[in-house]
This record gives structure tokens, sequence and C-alpha cells, in this order.
């Protein structure tokens, strides 16, 4: 196991980004590449995170947090995510005119750089909103918000009929429902990696998930894969999982993750980073994000494993959905700091020798990323 290096939250600031440019598909890039590296599509939530609560809150009583944040939530998550591993991404969806809507939207597109020609502000329509209390390795979410008018759920290409021309897309699957979109952009050449909600009317039938069939990958966690499988363990509900779609990866919370490719027969299970976890919140949408970066890259599937988990365990260290999500310079800088410890695990630090030819030679000082601060937005002077 690498030992933690025992790295503070780094300060918060609302200022741009300062990051080292890293582009893991360099190699790869040719002049006839689709214009996105990722698509997808979903609802921004504008989350309100508080922190630094001892215990639940108890009915009757006050309680205060130590610290609080604002960031975009809900598929903003996954698209901050992906931008700052360095992916061309694109997401369509709705935002409200109003105050949280205008912040969403200019912190993905002026702060992370994220695509929004094929999203739309909805005159008359609030923001989705999400309050999340942190406490005990854990979070606690409350949710409000109406569905955006039919006619600005888009699709893909922000046209009737059309699909995204992207490398990948991401999708979230909804037990009993479908999304044209993923059949249309499977049909184009587009890798579909979904992930999964929780299945409230616990039927946790496979059928129930028709787009399944459409994805290259299947990233659930432990429960979620055991449950619509039945098998009694995770790694076993892995393999049940390829009969679906061709990879699967679980996702095992601590322990790490088991991933198993059906195309080459290939298995791998690589181990958590031991980190202090300040907020939860994203952490697996940046695992996702950190996959879906190494397979389009073509890593082996061991490395994409450990970069996930590392992206993932370098996120909880912050607070924030989307503005948790580390960057190059994070991930160079823990690379460095880790080989400096005396005692390290030889074999530890031979899991993770594939970012030796990735990340910067450089201290890329100032850090910081636009991380998530009390207030919607200061103005300026």
């Amino acid at each position: 196991m690498i030992t933690p290096t025992g790295k503070g939250p780094s300060p918060i600031t609302e200022g741009p980004q300062c990051q080292a440019e890293v582009d893991p598909l360099a190699v790869l890039r040719a002049p006839d590449d689709p214009p996105w590296d990722v698509y997808l599509t979903g609802t921004v939530f504008l989350d309100i995170i508080f922190t630094g609560l001892d215990s639940a809150p108890v009915r009757g009583t006050e309680s205060w947090a130590r610290g609080m944040g604002s960031s975009p939530g809900g598929v903003a998550n996954m698209a901050t995510a992906l931008a700052r591993l360095g992916l061309k991404t694109s997401l369509a969806a709705a935002f409200g005119d109003d105050h949280y809507g205008e912040y969403c939207w200019d912190a993905l597109e002026q702060g992370e750089h994220i695509d929004l020609s094929t999203s739309r502000t909805v005159p008359g329509w609030h923001s989705p909103v999400t309050v999340s209390m942190a406490y005990e390795g854990e979070r606690t979410m409350v949710s409000h918000g109406h569905e955006p008018p039919v006619e600005v759920v888009l699709d893909p290409s922000g046209t009737p009929g059309g699909t995204p021309r992207a490398r990948a897309a991401v999708a979230s699957l909804t037990p009993g429902r479908s999304a044209p979109w993923i059949a249309r952009a499977a049909e184009r050449g587009t890798r579909v990696f979904a992930d999964v909600g929780w299945d409230d009317t616990d039927t946790w039938d496979l059928a129930g998930l028709p787009d399944l069939q459409h994805c290259e990958a299947f990233l659930p966690n432990a429960e979620e894969a055991m449950r619509y499988t039945g098998a009694t363990c995770p790694r076993a509900a892995a393999h049940a999982l390829t009969e679906h779609v061709p990879l699967a990866v679980v996702t095992l919370g601590a322990e790490g993750a088991y991933a198993v490719d059906r195309r080459t027969g290939e298995t791998a299970e690589v181990p958590a980073i031991a980190v202090e976890a300040l907020d939860p919140t994203g952490a697996g949408d940046v695992f996702v994000a950190g996959f879906v970066t190494g397979t389009l890259a073509g890593w082996p599937l061991a490395d994409r494993l450990a970069f996930a988990g590392l992206t993932a365990a370098l996120s909880v260290q912050e607070f924030g959905g989307s503005l948790s999500a580390p960057g190059w310079s994070e991930i160079g800088a823990w690379w460095r700091e880790v080989q400096s410890v005396r005692g390290q695990d030889p074999a530890a630090l031979r899991r993770y020798a594939f970012l030796q030819a990735l990340v910067p030679e450089e201290e890329a000082r100032p850090w910081p990323l636009r991380r998530a601060v009390p207030t919607i937005g200061f103005r300026s002077a």
C-alpha cells in the first residue's frame, strides 16, 4: 500500500485554473478525429456542501458546520473530472436563468473550458439544488428541482435525431428507462461507458437496463453489481456482468476495484489508496473519468484501475463534487511526494510507475484549481 503523505486540502480559491498542459491522447490524435473526446448529457445541480460535521444532524436541533462550499454538481461532476484530465469534453444540459444557473455555466465554460454549445439556458426555470452534508466519511444529500421543459431536453448533437461525434460518451443508466441517443452514439462508433443509480423499484433486473447492450463498459459499485447478478461476491458479479457487456468494472470501496474484460479474458484488481476523506461527493464520477481517460489512451487494464482509484482518492481530500476533481499538476505532485517518502513500499511504487511518463516534470505552482467556496461568487472590486 502507498503510504499516505498527510496532504491536507489545498488553498481555496475562486481564481482560474493554473494547470500544467498534459494531453493523454496526444499520440493518438489525427486531423479527422471527432471534435470531442467525450460527450455527456444530464442535469446540472448547484451543490451546497457542508463539511466538518461531527455527526448527522439531529431533529429539533441546530448544527454548525466547520466548512462550506458551493460548486456545480450532478453531471457537472463527471464533465469537470474529464476536462481536468485533458479530454475535450462536451456537455449538453439545461441551465436555469437564475444566479445559480449563471454561476454554474460560468464555472464550467470559463473555469473548466467545457464545451456547452449544445446546452441551453431556460427562461423562468430555476436551477436544481442539492445540499450535501459530509460527516463520518459519508454524506447525506437533500435535493430539489423540477424537470426542464421537454423541448430543452437535448439530443446529443443539439438537433432532432442527431448523434454526437465523440470518441466516447458517458451515460448514467436509469432502471426501466431507455435513452435513444445511446444506441445512436454506439452505432456511430462512440464508445459508451455506463454507470447506474440505485434501483428504487428494488427489482434489480438487468433487462430493465436496455441500453446496456450498446455499452462498452459498465461500472457499478459492489452492492449494485451483486444485486443485479445475484452473485454473493463482487468479483463473481463482475464476471457475470460480462455476459451483458464487454468490460465490467466493479468498485469495492476501501478495497479498491476489480475489472474483467470479456474480449481478452484479462482481469485486474488494484487496492485503494488510503486517504483521509473530507468529502466523498463526486468520487464515483472522478473514478469513471479516470478509467475513461486510461481506456481512450490505450493503457493496460490494471493501469486504468490504478489511475481511476488515484484520481478518486485525491478528489475526496477536497470538498465539492465537481471542483474537487484533480488535475495533472496534483497527480504529478502526489507522484513526486510518495516517491520521496522513506520506507515506501517498492511494489506499490511500481504499480504507479506508469505515471512517470505522463505527469509534468516540474512543479506547476501556484496550483490551485478553482475550488468550492462558501459564496456563489464575490463581486469584483
